[in-house]
């Protein structure tokens, strides 16, 4: 086979990527390790940035994320109880965020991919990329028993953190960076209303707390745990009982409790690669970096890659010009380095750290502090999360 653009992944950001490029005439086949009905049932985040929002729009599928996506222009951070909400369209001059389940917008982006008749090859196993600092990289996989080889101009490695792209990166030619926190967040997703029309972002002498939702009647909880707990030893009860103990009196009146849908725990990390090109392959998403989901800038960030990918291979097929594949890279890391320190700050300003309970809980009280009384800090920490400008 042949193609211009070879797309490994076929989660949001490699059929983002897929989207904006084939609205632009350029040919691409996405392979995905994975089943289509698998990648629709992974549970992951649901905030937009506004530059998200608009990134949808552009690749003609933000139609249903406006007409169904919860804008919200503000959330809450509780501290010892008492709520405090953080106005994020009075601190940016009117931006918000947009509550759209990730399942949802991989479910747009996959309609649309369907109805342009643009490939996809689902359950490819042994994919193998070679030859990507040529500038003939070659590619194959295994469908149905028999092997299929591809040709591309590119390759973009949009297969998240366990893919083959960054792991056939020479190990001489690619700088690591991780922090590894100690502790995850249990969730909880149920078919009940929210507590609250906004988030509720919650520190408590127990534990962090964030009350979601996915729409007005579906509810997403998380609760800070050690990385030792395991899922079997929460039922629902407990979970509920733990999320009501921690939560501030106005949301412990208002919770209303249902069956899970789904519990998991996730362990929460930092994580860059740098760079993020290597000669034909690009590496965007997940594949490149990844944020604890405190301040949900991972999808986000996935979205800003496939931004400036998108607009460098376009720029290369219209105009011949290599400039934005050679700046790729850096544009992308200028950012996500960003992103990875405000992801950084509010977990460290919303967790417990019981290896420092005394001298942590302490900073974290005064910075608190600062930052629910000066209108300064919280206009920082507005522009943040509703996304700095590209």
């Amino acid at each position: 086979m042949r193609t211009q653009v070879l797309i490994v992944g076929a989660g949001p950001a490699g059929l983002l990527l897929g989207q904006l490029l084939h609205r632009a005439g350029i040919a691409t086949l996405i392979v995905e390790r994975q089943s289509g009905d698998h990648v629709l049932s992974r549970i992951r985040a649901g905030v937009l940035e506004q530059g998200t929002a608009e990134l949808m729009d552009e690749a003609g599928v933000g139609a249903r994320m406006r007409a169904e996506g919860l804008v919200h222009d503000g959330f809450a951070l509780t501290v010892d109880g008492q709520r405090h909400r953080i106005d994020l369209q009075a601190l940016t001059g009117g931006r918000g965020v947009i509550v759209y389940g990730q399942t949802e917008v991989t479910r747009d982006l996959m309609t649309a991919r369907a109805a342009a008749g643009a490939p996809t090859l689902h359950e490819a196993a042994d994919v193998r990329i070679n030859d990507f600092d040529t500038e003939r990289p070659r590619a194959s996989c295994v469908v149905g028993g028999e092997t299929v080889h591809v040709d591309a101009d590119f390759i973009a490695g949009c297969d998240g953190f366990h893919g083959v792209c960054r792991a056939s990166v020479p190990a001489d030619a690619i700088r690591l960076f991780e922090k590894v926190y100690p502790f995850g967040w249990l969730g909880l997703l149920s078919d009940t209303p929210p507590v609250s029309d906004e988030l509720i972002y919650g520190r408590h002498e127990r534990g962090f707390t964030l009350c979601s939702m996915r729409s007005p009647t579906r509810s997403r909880y998380y609760l800070q745990v050690p990385l030792t707990e395991r899922v079997e030893d929460w039922s629902d009860r407990r979970f509920w009982e733990e999320l009501r103990s921690r939560i501030d009196p106005q949301a412990a009146e208002q919770l209303i409790t249902g069956p899970s849908l789904e519990k998991s725990i996730a362990p929460l990390r930092s994580f860059v690669a740098e760079p993020m090109r290597f000669g034909r392959l690009f590496l965007a998403g997940d594949a490149a970096h990844i944020v604890p989901p405190t301040g949900a800038k991972g999808l986000n960030l996935a979205a800003s890659d496939v931004r400036y990918l998108s607009q460098a291979l376009i720029e290369h097929y219209r105009e011949r010009s290599s400039a934005g594949i050679d700046h790729y890279s850096a544009r992308c890391l200028a950012r996500v380095w960003k992103a990875e320190r405000f992801s950084w700050w509010l977990t460290s300003l919303m967790h417990n750290f019981d290896a420092e309970p005394g001298f942590q809980a302490r900073l974290q009280q005064a910075e608190l502090d600062y930052v629910l009384g000066s209108e300064a800090a919280r206009r920082v920490l507005a522009e943040n999360y509703v996304g700095l400008p590209f």
